[in-house]
């Protein structure tokens, strides 16, 4: 049971899984503060004084505090974006990686058959 266990543990999808969540939490913290801390005093600053209220969280209407929902779907768009960018990033190397290995792979049984059997014929 303990080896079951520590195979479990160690196995690389739970290292990496265990990975990605520490480094989304941080990731997270910067998201909220380049809102709260860059973005809301940069641009939102005028439609706050606007509504009559200082910071974004203090935006209600008959009682609703829909301030701390904006800040959150704020939060939502600023990190898809970035995934986003991230993504396809990685996807865009991940490709060119493989157009590498595609060139320098050697040719399969069928593409070799295909040359004898071309070279064959012309003769």
């Amino acid at each position: 049971m303990i080896k079951e266990l520590k195979d479990f543990l160690f196995k690389g999808n739970v290292l990496d899984l265990a990975v990605a969540v520490i480094i989304g939490a941080a990731f997270g913290a910067i998201i909220t503060s380049l809102v709260e801390d860059v973005i809301t005093p940069l641009f939102l600053t005028p439609a706050l004084k606007a509504a009559g209220a200082e910071n974004i969280a203090q935006l209600t209407w008959n009682g609703v505090a829909y301030g701390s929902f904006l800040s959150a779907v704020i939060n939502f768009l600023i990190v898809g974006t970035v995934l986003f960018f991230i993504v396809k990033a990685a996807n865009k190397a991940m490709s060119f990686g493989k157009k590498e290995e595609a060139e320098d792979a050697a040719p399969t049984q069928e593409e070799l058959l295909t040359e004898i059997r071309d070279l064959l014929a012309k003769k």
